[in-house]
């Protein structure tokens, strides 16, 4: 029996979906299906119950996928480890990035990561904050990069960087021309907000409340891109993370005035799964995010790298979409990005912006 038919079985298990398990091992769907139904023949058991819609594992499947997934991973990790003892890292890992992370920052730090260790791959993928979780406790990623990270029984979390929140308004807005704004001086103001359900959006209300300034929230979005466009036509104002507006603002299209205190900044994390043996190449990626930690991108043009973005299709759970990401960058290699955005209905607007669903990405250094 080879290892590499516990790992289709384990990749089967793990997305519940035979066609994504084939994809992601270069073989046919009927391949994919051929190897469980080897697997069950030598253990004289039924690992997977085909009946039910969608699959479920048996008792003899939940324990044999517990196992077979330890020793896949510790397998993958052994690996890593002897291609670095020659201090040539060579090994891939998979990121999955909340959107607002993933525009801002990785092409940058995708770009360094490749110059040092050219024979790295990173499998990068953007997603909605709690699928980001999912995909970490499932096993489909090694890391995961979120706001307000928290740790859980199956996931561990750990700091990274903070970002300075700052009022963004139009250039014509009567705050654009303060030096700095009190949160007293947002009370009666028309605000474009996240959405209630979103941990920054129950930061922000926080501390409004803290200091008394009671607000219009006249829309609500998922995300930052969105938010940006509503506040480019003067729709109202925002609190917004610094780094997210740095091309606007050099652009001119918006104005991010500083807040007279400090108390409110948005904490990004890295999370990967608890107890998870990680391989070398992920130990480094996790190395080189934290040593970049405390560097604020200064550069807009930095933050917004010109890169060669395509789609890479998938099969599976319908989670995939066709669509460009609104900006293109060249550094050297191939990202493949796609992404989605039908937005949704919140009762006061539908945002039609960037929804953190998309494809994974393969990225190396050529």
């Amino acid at each position: 029996m080879q290892l590499k038919s516990l790992k289709v079985f384990c990749d089967v298990v793990g997305w519940r979906s035979f066609s994504r398990a084939a994809d992601e091992n270069g073989i046919s769907q009927s391949g994919a299906s051929q190897v469980v139904n080897q697997l069950e023949r030598r253990l004289g058991v039924k690992l997977i119950d085909r009946s039910k819609r969608p699959f479920v594992l048996t008792p003899e499947g939940e324990a044999y996928y517990e196992g077979c997934r330890k020793l896949v991973q510790r397998y993958d990790a052994l690996e890593d480890q002897v291609r670095t003892l020659h201090e040539e890292v060579s090994g891939r890992v998979r990121v999955v990035s909340i959107y607002s992370v993933g525009l801002h920052h990785m092409s940058r730090y995708l770009q360094k990561f490749l110059s040092q260790y050219p024979k790295a791959n990173v499998r990068l993928e953007y997603q909605h904050p709690h699928r980001v979780y999912e995909a970490v406790e499932k096993d489909h990623a090694d890391l995961g990069l979120v706001s307000y990270p928290r740790s859980s029984r199956t996931v561990e979390a750990m700091g990274w960087r903070e970002e300075p929140m700052v009022l963004v308004c139009a250039p014509s807005h009567r705050l654009a021309g303060y030096s700095r704004v009190a949160f007293e001086d947002l009370a009666g103001e028309k605000v474009i907000g996240f959405d209630s359900d979103l941990t920054i959006r129950r930061e922000i209300d926080r501390v409004l409340q803290l200091h008394h300034a009671e607000v219009h929230v006249t829309m609500e979005f998922d995300n930052i891109e969105t938010i940006k466009r509503a506040i480019e036509i003067d729709a109202g104002v925002a609190l917004l993370p610094e780094p997210t507006v740095l091309r606007e603002v050099e652009g001119g299209s918006l104005v991010a005035v500083p807040l007279a205190t400090d108390e409110l900044v948005r904490p990004l994390g890295i999370i990967h799964r608890r107890g998870k043996e990680l391989g070398g190449t992920t130990r480094r990626f996790i190395e080189l995010l934290q040593s970049e930690g405390q560097t604020v991108i200064a550069d807009p043009s930095r933050a917004h790298c010109e890169t060669e973005v395509r789609g890479r299709d998938h099969a599976g759970n319908g989670k995939g979409h066709d669509s460009n990401i609104g900006h293109d960058s060249n550094i050297g290699h191939d990202n493949h990005v796609g992404q989605s955005g039908n937005g949704h209905e919140n009762g006061r607007a539908k945002s039609n912006g960037h929804r953190e669903t998309a494809r994974p990405v393969e990225v190396q250094a050529k």
